[in-house]
């Protein structure tokens, strides 16, 4: 017999040849039985596969597990003493990097609730810049202490509610514990201190100092102060592989990773007036497929003069703008550029789309797309111009300084291989997030752990007024935010519970926020004293997304799969 929902299939067997090969054909996809109807005949009943599915506390679980590997991998990788991961891509591309973002970026996760934790750094990264491992320890922590609520029979939903409460007091606390930094030009010093917090965990801690003060110099050079915004856009981050990490500077204009197209142009212009060309130095074609014969020498003759006089007529059109430098986007041949070299206007070519219009914006210049539009208006300016090369190598770039419109500036990385510069990059982008986050809401709170172990302090005191279940939830959520300064002890070799319970009785007795996890070594816990220095729009922002997705997770109770067997 078989269940009447079960779907089934009946086939006659005419031979028992035939029905040999059809057994074989169908046993590899479906579940079968063979039975006989009323007149003796056989036929087989095939039932569809049942797919895989949890339900319950093993799905929830099931999911768990999953999130705590993810956050588990990350958890070495917290504060200044945190550990790199060395990640290799299919093509073989080596990543060094402790960067919570970038690790899950490379990190091959088909997990569908590890693949949620991947999204939740990359909101954290999108959103603040800043943060990305402690978001995903955090959620992490709050999984684990939700597994075990959910083991001594605590509804999910109750678990929910119980961190939605618990996130909100902790927020208030943020709030109160808070100060505020004075975003000053004339005062950069507690703007380089909190760039050096961030710093202090990346491959650039041997020059933080310098790197910080970069940082700060750029941000400033962009902000608009009225609106409270940075825009990201007038920042370029290059970089070059050679020299040392203390070679890296801040170029008030914009690098190009070009050459004069021609070696015997001039490598050094003064006042320069740049003309910046989308259109290409070579004669009109047309749009459409065209075919050309050319059959006589005069043919060939008249086409080759053409083409110079079409040469002639760019240049001279160049020229009368008053133009002294070309940038141009698209390339041109040899003819074209021995022309240009002839008529002393340098140019470079193969510019890409996203450094023409940095150039635009920082001389000034407007981009033109036809030689006919081209007019003395529409140059940029530059006081210097140069090509610059770089030690025994071949390697040349174009350097453009002194510009008219000052704030675009560019970041120039050096370092010892790609690795490190690509990491340098992506420790100055978190820099200039933490900056920018600085413009827009100048309150900060203080690290080490400070933080968190203030508001687990505020969260287990709210929870003991809450009479319903809600109030286990609450002291599971301060016993999750002590899991950043337990990963910051244990990643700087200090005995874990030992220095958190030093931590949190100091801070209660003295009343005192700013006491946190001394990861240095420097005689005191006093994180104002040693200017560890997060904003507060950052870490408000790790406990709402962390809360966010542990709330979202919690209410997963089955997960259906597709059988994948057979």
């Amino acid at each position: 017999s078989h269940p009447s929902n079960s779907p089934s299939v009946s086939i006659d067997l005419v031979n028992s040849g035939a029905r040999s090969h059809l057994f074989c054909f169908i046993s590899s996809s479906a579940t079968m039985s063979l039975t006989f109807d009323e007149y003796g005949r056989p036929y087989i009943i095939m039932r569809a596969e049942q797919k895989q599915e949890l339900t319950g506390l093993d799905a929830q679980k099931s999911h768990i597990l999953a999130a705590r590997s993810v956050a588990q991998t990350l958890r070495t990788s917290l504060g200044p003493k945190g550990l790199d991961k060395l990640m290799v891509s299919p093509d073989g591309d080596i990543t060094i990097t402790n960067d919570g973002a970038t690790i899950l970026e490379k990190m091959d996760v088909s997990h569908q609730i590890a693949a949620l934790m991947v999204q939740l750094s990359k909101s954290q990264d999108d959103e603040i810049g800043d943060g990305t491992t402690g978001v995903v320890v955090l959620a992490g922590a709050l999984l684990e202490q939700a597994e075990q609520l959910l083991e001594r029979g605590i509804h999910p939903v109750r678990i929910s509610d119980g961190y939605e409460m618990a996130v909100q007091c902790a927020t208030t606390e943020l709030d109160r514990i808070s100060d505020t930094v004075k975003v000053d030009k004339d005062d950069l010093e507690p703007l380089v201190r909190t760039a050096k917090t961030t710093l202090g965990s990346k491959i650039v801690t041997k020059c933080h100092e310098q790197i910080a003060r970069i940082a700060v110099d750029a941000v400033m050079a962009v902000a608009d102060f009225d609106r409270k915004d940075v825009d990201f856009e007038l920042i370029k981050l290059d970089g070059k592989v050679g020299g040392k990490m203390e070679d890296t500077k801040l170029v008030y204009g914009v690098v190009v990773d070009k050459e004069m197209s021609h070696p015997q142009m001039p490598k050094t212009l003064r006042d320069a007036k740049i003309a910046i060309l989308t259109c290409p130095f070579e004669p009109p074609k047309p749009k459409t497929k065209h075919k050309l014969d050319i059959t006589t020498v005069e043919d060939y003759t008249n086409l080759q003069n053409y083409e110079r006089e079409k040469f002639v007529e760019m240049v001279k059109q160049v020229k009368d703008a008053g133009a002294s430098l070309v940038i141009c986007q698209w390339g041109f041949d040899d003819e074209a550029n021995h022309m240009l070299l002839q008529n002393e206007l340098p140019s470079v070519r193969w510019v890409g789309g996203p450094e023409v219009e940095m150039i635009a914006i920082a001389t000034g210049g407007r981009i033109v797309p036809r030689f006919s539009e081209l007019s003395a208006d529409k140059l940029g300016k530059a006081g210097s111009v140069r090509e610059v090369s770089f030690g025994t190598t071949k390697d040349r770039m174009i350097v453009i300084e002194e510009c008219l419109n000052s704030r675009a500036v560019t970041i120039f990385c050096r370092g010892g291989n790609k690795m490190i510069v690509e990491e340098a990059k992506r420790s100055i982008h978190d820099a200039l997030c933490v900056i920018r986050n600085l413009v827009k809401d100048n309150r900060i709170v203080y690290g080490g752990g400070a933080a968190e172990i203030a508001c687990a302090i505020a969260v287990n005191n709210a929870a003991d007024k809450v009479a319903s279940l809600e109030q286990y939830a609450m002291r599971a959520f301060a016993d999750a935010l002590e899991s950043i300064p337990l990963a910051l002890a244990e990643n700087s070799g200090l005995e874990t519970i030992e220095t958190l319970a030093a931590v949190r009785s100091k801070q209660i007795k003295d009343n005192n926020p700013r006491l946190g996890v001394d990861c240095l070594e420097k005689g005191t816990m006093d994180m104002k004293e040693q200017h560890v220095i997060e904003t507060l729009i950052g870490k408000r922002q790790q406990l709402l997304l962390a809360t966010q997705l542990v709330k979202h997770i919690l209410k997963i109770d089955a997960v259906t799969l597709p059988n994948m067997q057979g």
